[in-house]
């Protein structure tokens, strides 16, 4: 028999070479960037891997054929080469090659399902950070660059100093004030969409350790040759702060008179301390981290004089996805409020770090128009992932008493919230929507009234009186006009779902069907809806985050995107009204 013979450099007679492992070994640790050496880099590495892959492959064929026993494939392969003149040995190889370099081209692309989301390659961030909290931040900015690759420019400055340049730049994609009021004051000005808690402190009479001038009072602090220092109430809010604490204790006007200086911002206090350029001054207590030359004398009239930190993300970012992924990591139990607790702060809670996290939302179905162009939008500025959970309120309630706990829910009736309100906080109401009965175009039967409902011969559909809210509340409108039994002889279809109904209608497998207006939102031309004139012919519609939500923070956050002005005209446009007491949220 002719033994087939391939001629390869450096071949040790009767082995497969070793060499392809290699290559593929310096391929998987091989990572891709944008820089160009190393994409060509990659590229060669492949170019070698496919190489030795083939060589691979032949000398093993090579190998077994020699050996006297190959494999079923390799002996048809082999059988081809030897018996077709029209195929050479240089053709097969480009055709492993190719076939080779198109298994690593897709191994290389896919996926992994949980990877985090991509780094982007855009602009740095750029964080307005008040001054005195300038350290956790710092740390928090370079492991989110370690960690996440994201980048952040910082520039600090005192709290109102920076909302003051805001309010003229309007450039800019956090702001990150020593006190959540700043940002109060920032939002009504219509500078900050969203913002997060991270962390408190507390305002306290810092003096230098040992207590030289043995302070011990805030009437101390007025004795002959006391240096006192403050930060200006004007620009810090560790001034702000202090002097709503000393204006409430009656100390105030005595005390800025007796102020040696007033500084742009905390630090510039801090400092003065620990020079010996003062005796005396108001700092933030997680400073003292920081200072460990300097030590605090407890005052009673500075208990109350606490301070929430939080991040809020400007109205006018470029780049709001990104500027909401860093003040979830800013504010992430696990990661940004780690910091702050490490530095001296007191995390103020919340959700944990997640790159893209996603909530659970149950709603009533009826609500699934109203709220659905909400969400997607939510989704997209936030960068994350809302799954829906539509149905019958009666079964959604059936399906959390069995252990079923969504981040939040959307109830179809506040009578279907009651039943789980241990489940939720912060109830609030947002919608409701009016019960009509819609029957064919044109009203052929004469209807006016429910109690015509009851008329023999008649074909209704009614919402499942268990499974939704919609049921439940036409049974009680149903009782409470006394026409219950009449009509339910005439029940031809029951669903959990007021769509449904409105479908079996629009076929004409109905007369009539008791539904919601935003039911018949989509056959407006197609049916004919007659009100109902009744004190409890209506629904409304409450939201509340789970007790239990994984990150009620940003479950919080989906709760006001449903309080905006843009959600309230959405849900008038489908015929609900709009019951939240509170102004609508602008966005």
């Amino acid at each position: 028999m002719m033994e087939h013979k391939t001629s390869f450099p450096n071949q040790v007679k009767n082995q497969p070479p070793t060499n392809g492992g290699a290559a593929f070994r310096r391929l998987r640790h091989l990572k891709m960037d944008r820089e160009p050496g190393r994409t060509l880099n990659l590229f060669q590495t492949i170019l070698r891997f496919c190489r030795d892959a083939a060589f691979f492959t032949f000398a093993a064929l090579d190998f077994g054929l020699s050996a006297g026993a190959p494999g079923p494939v390799a002996g048809e392969i082999m059988r081809d080469v030897r018996t077709s003149a029209r195929i050479s040995e240089a053709t097969l190889l480009l055709l492993a090659t190719l076939a080779v370099f198109g298994a690593l081209v897709f191994w290389l692309a896919r996926k992994p399902s949980g990877q985090a989301a991509p780094k982007t390659a855009g602009p740095p961030l750029v964080l307005y950070c008040a001054a005195g909290i300038k350290t956790p931040v710092e740390d928090i900015v370079a492991e989110y660059a370690r960690e996440q690759g994201g980048r952040v420019q910082l520039q600090y400055g005192g709290s109102q100093t920076l909302l003051a340049g805001l309010e003229v730049a309007r450039r800019g994609d956090l702001y990150l004030p020593a006190d959540e009021d700043y940002l109060a004051m920032a939002r009504r000005k219509g500078l900050v969409a969203e913002s997060i808690p991270a962390a408190r402190m507390t305002a306290v009479l810092a003096v230098r350790r040992g207590n030289p001038k043995a302070i011990r009072s805030l009437d101390d602090l007025l004795a002959p040759g006391i240096a006192l220092a403050q930060a200006n109430p004007e620009a810090a809010a560790v001034g702000r702060i202090t002097r709503a604490a000393l204006r409430q204790s009656g100390h105030w006007e005595a005390l800025e008179k007796k102020t040696r200086v007033f500084k742009p911002t905390v630090h510039d206090v801090a400092n003065d301390l620990k020079l010996g350029t003062v005796d005396a001054g108001f700092i933030w207590d997680a400073m003292l981290k920081q200072y460990p030359e300097l030590e605090v004398v407890a005052l009673p009239q500075l208990a109350g004089a606490a301070a929430l930190i939080s991040v809020g993300v400007l109205a006018g970012s470029d780049q709001p996805t990104e500027a909401l992924r860093f003040a979830r990591f800013l504010t992430a139990t696990d990661r940004g409020q780690r910091q702050f607790a490490q530095a001296g702060y007191v995390p103020a809670g919340g959700d944990p770090w997640a790159p893209v996290p996603e909530l659970r939302l149950m709603a009533g179905a009826m609500l699934r128009p109203a709220i659905e162009e909400t969400i997607k939008q939510f989704e997209k500025r936030e960068g994350v992932r809302i799954t829906r959970v539509y149905n019958g309120c009666g079964i959604l309630v059936a399906q959390m008493r069995t252990g079923d706990r969504p981040d939040a829910y959307f109830s179809c009736d506040n009578s279907f919230m009651a039943q789980v309100a241990d489940l939720f906080q912060g109830t609030e109401e947002i919608s409701s929507n009016p019960m009509i009965i819609l029957t064919q175009k044109g009203n052929p039967k004469g209807l006016k009234t429910l109690e015509d409902l009851g008329r023999p011969g008649l074909r209704v559909g009614l919402a499942h009186e268990q499974q939704s809210a919609l049921g439940a509340l036409t049974k009680n409108l149903l009782l409470a006009v006394g026409c219950y039994e009449p009509v339910r002889k005439n029940l031809a279809v029951e669903s959990a779902t007021g769509d449904f109904l409105v479908n079996q209608l629009r076929v004409g497998s109905l007369d009539a069907v008791v539904v919601y207006t935003s039911n018949a939102a989509a056959v407006q031309d197609a049916a004919e809806a007659l009100p109902i004139n009744h004190p409890s012919a209506f629904a409304i519609q409450p939201i509340a985050v789970g007790k239990q939500a994984r990150y009620p923070q940003l479950a919080a956050r989906f709760q006001q995107a449903v309080r905006t002005a843009e959600s309230r005209q959405r849900f008038l446009s489908l015929g609900f009204g709009w019951e939240l007491r509170a102004p609508a949220e602008p966005r």
